[in-house]
Formats: C-alpha cells, sequence, structure tokens
C-alpha cells in the first residue's frame, strides 16, 4: 500500500511540474503609443505618445493628461483608478490623478525633508507609495500624505531593474534576484534573476520577460515556468488577471493565459 501511495505521489508531481501555460490569441488593436502604461479588466488603456501627453482610453472616451512642466513620464501605476500615478524621474516628482485625470497631488523629492532621490515607484495600500531610494539603496514604504515613511527593507546589493505592486505585495526585481515582499514590508519570497529583465504583474500572475520570451510566476506559486507564445518582437507587455498584452510599437496584441 505504501509503495502505491508513493508510485502516485510520484506521478502528481511530475504530471503538475509538466503543466504548462500558453498564450492562445484572441484579437489586437493598431496603436500609434510611446509607451503603453495599463490596461484594466474593462480594457480602459493607459499610455502615453510622443509629446508626453498621457491618454485613458475607453470604448467610449477619451481623456487626456499633460505636464510640460515635467517633460517624459517614465512610469505609471494605474492598478487604483481613483489614484493614478505617474512617476516623473528626471524631476523627481510624483503625479497623482483621479479617475477624470485631474491632479489630485504631487510630490516633489527635491523638497521633502529628508531629501530623497528615488528612481522606481509604485503604488501600496492606503496613501502609499512603494518608492526605491537610490541613495540608501532601499524600497520604502512612503506615507506621502504625512511625509512619513512607515517602513524600509535592508539594502539592496545589486541594481534595481523594475518594481511593480498593488495592495498586497511587491515584486522587486534586481540583477540577482527577485525579491516578494508582503503589503507590510516582510520579505516572502525570492527566487534567483536568470537573465530577466522587466516585469508585469496583476493580482492573479506575474509575468518576466527574458530577450523576447515571456515566463511566469502564478499566484502561490513557488517556480517560474515558460509561457508557450508566438515569437514576436515585444516592446512591451502587460497581464490583467488572465490575459497577457504584447505590444511591439505598432500593434497590441491580446492573449488568453491556459494552463494545460
Amino acid at each position: 500500500m505504501k509503495q502505491l501511495f508513493f508510485i502516485y505521489l510520484i506521478f502528481s508531481v511530475n504530471c503538475f511540474s509538466q503543466e504548462s501555460i500558453r498564450a492562445i490569441a484572441k484579437d489586437s488593436i493598431k496603436l500609434e503609443a510611446k509607451s503603453i502604461l495599463g490596461v484594466d479588466t474593462s480594457e480602459t488603456l493607459y499610455y502615453t505618445t510622443k509629446d508626453n501627453t498621457f491618454f485613458k482610453k475607453t470604448k467610449d472616451t477619451l481623456i487626456t493628461y499633460s505636464n510640460f512642466q515635467l517633460s517624459e513620464v517614465t512610469s505609471a501605476n494605474t492598478f487604483n483608478p481613483l489614484k493614478i500615478n505617474l512617476f516623473y524621474k528626471d524631476f523627481n516628482t510624483i503625479v497623482i490623478l483621479d479617475n477624470r485625470l485631474a491632479e489630485v497631488f504631487k510630490i516633489d523629492f527635491n523638497t521633502v525633508q529628508p531629501y530623497k532621490n528615488v528612481s522606481f515607484v509604485s503604488t501600496g495600500f492606503d496613501n502609499t507609495l512603494w518608492i526605491f531610494n537610490q541613495d540608501s539603496q532601499q524600497l520604502e514604504l512612503y506615507d506621502y500624505k504625512t511625509n512619513k515613511v512607515r517602513l524600509k527593507t535592508v539594502p539592496i546589493q545589486s541594481d534595481i531593474l523594475d518594481l511593480k505592486s498593488d495592495y498586497n505585495y511587491c515584486y522587486m526585481l534586481t540583477e540577482n534576484y527577485l525579491y516578494i515582499y508582503s503589503y507590510f514590508g516582510s520579505l516572502i519570497g525570492k527566487h534567483k534573476n536568470k537573465g530577466y529583465e522587466n516585469l508585469a504583474f496583476s493580482k492573479a500572475h506575474l509575468i518576466l520577460r527574458k530577450n523576447d520570451r515571456l515566463h511566469i510566476l502564478t499566484k502561490n506559486g513557488d517556480k517560474i515556468r515558460n509561457i508557450e507564445h508566438p515569437n514576436l518582437l515585444i516592446n512591451q507587455f502587460l497581464v490583467t488577471n488572465e490575459t497577457l498584452y504584447i505590444y511591439d510599437s505598432k500593434i497590441l496584441r491580446k492573449y488568453q493565459l491556459k494552463t494545460d
């Protein structure tokens, strides 16, 4: 009986480990954008154009925001549509917009005391932002309403490549490791970086890019697996729940992620 049990266990583990993730093509749209910054579950699209205008495009409306004093948008987090944050790295500044793209808050880290040299930004819970302080080499959970740091991680010993988060988790990709933090700053996961360059994240999946191939770490999973997808030029990629988006600078393609 014990032998049968172990045979069954080994068989189950092997079947699970051989599960593959496929990206099944759904549809595509032509889009001239400088950078795709977000797609939500209702397919609202957020992007910038060459003149550094930020767009929010739904099926029925198109809203824009421009701040020519701050120039180029380095990154944006659209996870919370009521508190969209735009990061202008060249000016060390974050602008927070509401769902009509009206400016509701501005954080100029050049004037904040103590001074912060910020290189990456992502949204946290409540009135917080995950920021990477380049001078201290620490990830901080920063409350922009009170100008207080709620927590700091230990200093990071390698260059930061990307940072993404939601209310519950923060994913930081460095040259050496992928770090996963809980919303209160505890390190809950660590994976060796095997050549991954950047990442996309939704509440269901984390997607990592290595050259023009994509890989996935599923929710509650502990193994990074390959995604079977067509050979494409991947200029940018995003994920929303089970939907993967790949942009090649002219066409935004939509795929459904399926487990075999």
